[in-house]
């Protein structure tokens, strides 16, 4: 499939069973319009429910992955009289909130700075492999905003304290001190970075599709459950049922590669 590019600035590009969504806004830093945002969500809530996607690679084009919300756009906003509506508080869904439910697991490529809502955006992705030496972080607390997706988010991904210093400082740091703490989860030399992610996603679709579908969902919707509720949460396609269990179990034991049917 050719890449195909919105007016907002979301190219969107299908390689096997991978979509590859690229921010290409980079004269301004890939900063998330209204109107982005909304593509964006549109393009993954069609990923979760193409059964084709087996997972998302979502990366950024120029120096940074993503410089956050459209400052520009929300102070022309401000200077119309319109109110300024809190994250939750929206006619839309939630960005980060649909990223985190896309049914398919999101591998975000950080070639350059996630700040603000790019590091939010990066939070809601499931793994994120990085260039050295990027800025990671919420430098919202000295604009006046909230970080509203990091704060509840951050405090899960890393130990409180940390959490806690990045949140009420709003300092960046690196992406190889964030590789310490499991924020990313592996840094790579620049060039490399996109090729490692698509190579990491690859290796995900390469799966069982109903058996990634199933460990993405329990996992997020289990994480903060207690055991006993999580074991029995029964969410998402049920692998246990499905042909592909029959086929992987044949093909292991036959020493030959599945033939997966997403059924």
């Amino acid at each position: 499939m050719t890449a195909q590019r919105s007016d907002a600035g979301l190219v969107t590009e299908t390689r096997g069973h991978l979509r590859l969504l690229t921010l290409d806004r980079p004269e301004r830093r890939n900063a998330l319009s209204s109107a982005l945002q909304a593509d964006l969500v549109d393009e993954l809530l069609a990923c979760s429910s193409d059964p084709r996607v087996r997972a998302v690679v979502l990366t950024g084009n120029g120096p940074a992955f993503c410089a956050g919300f459209d400052l520009k756009e929300i102070r022309e906003a401000d200077r119309r009289g319109e109110p300024f509506r809190p994250p939750m508080a929206r006619p839309g869904r939630n960005l980060f909130e649909v990223v985190t439910e896309t049914q398919v697991p999101v591998v975000a490529a950080l070639t350059g700075h996630a700040v603000a809502g790019g590091f939010e955006l990066a939070l809601a992705c499931d793994l994120r492999i990085a260039a050295p030496g990027i800025k990671l972080g919420l430098p919202e607390a000295a604009i006046g905003m909230g970080a509203n997706f990091g704060s509840v988010v951050l405090p899960k991904r890393v130990p409180m304290g940390i959490a806690m210093e990045m949140l009420l400082t709003g300092e960046y740091v690196t992406s190889e001190y964030a590789e310490r703490w499991g924020l990313v989860n592996r840094v790579v030399p620049a060039d490399d970075v996109l090729p490692a992610a698509l190579a990491l996603a690859e290796q995900i679709a390469a799966n069982a599709p109903l058996s990634v579908r199933r460990m993405k969902e329990t996992a997020v919707k289990g994480v903060d459950l207690p055991l006993s509720s999580a074991l029995r949460l029964d969410v998402g396609p049920n692998p246990y049922l499905s042909e592909d269990r029959r086929e992987g179990i044949a093909a292991y034991l036959e020493k030959r590669p599945p033939r997966w049917t997403g059924r």
